[in-house]
């Protein structure tokens, strides 16, 4: 009785298939201090490129001030910190919490907020120091 595969039957092979060992653990719980440690990395490389994106901008249209340096300045000064205490804060976390779904809503929330800042931030920090260069 040779049924075609896929028909319900089982078809036997000749050849032996070796046996591999499954060494990742089966259970897909999610770590919080990776993930927001993977949302801090990616929001600084996003932020870092809007800010370098928006200071050649500056730098083209002619703006010999230091506001393309300034706003760079502020990168430094300002977001990295606030990033540490993001990646921080969710770094604190036993094994035990790092796994708790209870922790989902939260981590949402301080993903977004770092998110609209990674990418707010450098926008706002144009549109300022341009507003106050139009006045000098």
């Amino acid at each position: 009785m040779n049924e075609p595969p896929g028909s319900g039957t089982m078809v036997k092979s000749d050849k032996q298939v070796a046996a591999v060992p499954v060494t990742r653990s089966v259970s897909r719980t999610r770590d919080w201090r990776k993930g927001m440690s993977d949302h801090v990395a990616y929001g600084l490389l996003v932020y870092t490129g809007l800010q370098i994106i928006f200071t050649i901008k500056a730098l083209g249209e002619g703006t010999s001030s230091i506001l393309p340096y300034l706003s760079l300045v502020v990168l430094v000064a300002g977001i990295i910190p606030v990033c540490r205490w993001f990646e921080r804060r969710w770094a604190d976390l036993d094994d035990a919490e790092a796994a708790d779904p209870a922790l989902a809503a939260p981590f949402r929330r301080d993903a977004a907020i770092l998110w609209a800042l990674a990418i707010g931030l450098p926008i706002t920090l144009t549109l300022v120091f341009k507003a106050v260069l139009s006045f000098f």
